[in-house]
């Protein structure tokens, strides 16, 4: 059987999915047809068994693809900082990351201090960040680097592995 990276693989259930969508709008459009009272409706499309026959052909298509994806993304490992992980657990490592990335940025962002409020009675509030700001905006930096890093390797390696599909019908 013929082969395919992974990340092909990967890109092709994106553009089966969206080709569910129009199979479904087709399908959808081609349902009915307006004609006179007593006039025979005549086919202006494809027939919808024809529509429903490709249909289940890329919805059978998407779930071989899926196996095949989530099989090698936990059969096939990624070593990064020392660790050796499967691919999945690279890919929520690097989510993780980039959430934590996210976090550490607005906390980078904060002023050490700043006016909260005035009461009017001469008492000035203040906000004080219990951290260093700037401490965070490296944290954040660092992080992001790694993040990018693994996304790296993870993509590496999506090209790397193959999986066995035939895309003939799509490519």
């Amino acid at each position: 059987m013929k082969t395919i990276p992974l990340a092909e693989g990967i890109k092709l259930k994106s553009i089966l999915t969206k080709k569910v969508q129009e199979l479904v709008f087709e399908l959808q459009k081609n349902a009915h047809v307006v004609v006179e009272k007593g006039e025979t409706p005549k086919q202006t499309g494809r027939s919808l068994k024809e529509i429903e026959a490709d249909l289940a052909q890329v919805r059978k298509d998407i779930r071989t693809l899926d196996k095949l994806i989530y099989r090698a993304n936990i059969e096939n490992t990624i070593e990064f900082k020392g660790e050796v992980m499967p691919i999945v657990e690279a890919i929520e490592l690097a989510t993780q990351l980039r959430a934590e990335v996210s976090l550490y940025k607005t906390l980078g962002n904060s002023e050490k201090e700043k006016i909260y409020t005035s009461t009017g009675e001469g008492v000035v509030l203040y906000e004080v960040a219990m951290y260093d700001p700037r401490e965070y905006r490296e944290r954040a930096n660092q992080l992001e680097k790694e993040a990018h890093r693994l996304s790296n390797l993870i993509n590496a390696k999506n090209y790397e592995v193959h999986i066995e599909f035939d895309d003939s019908n799509y490519f």
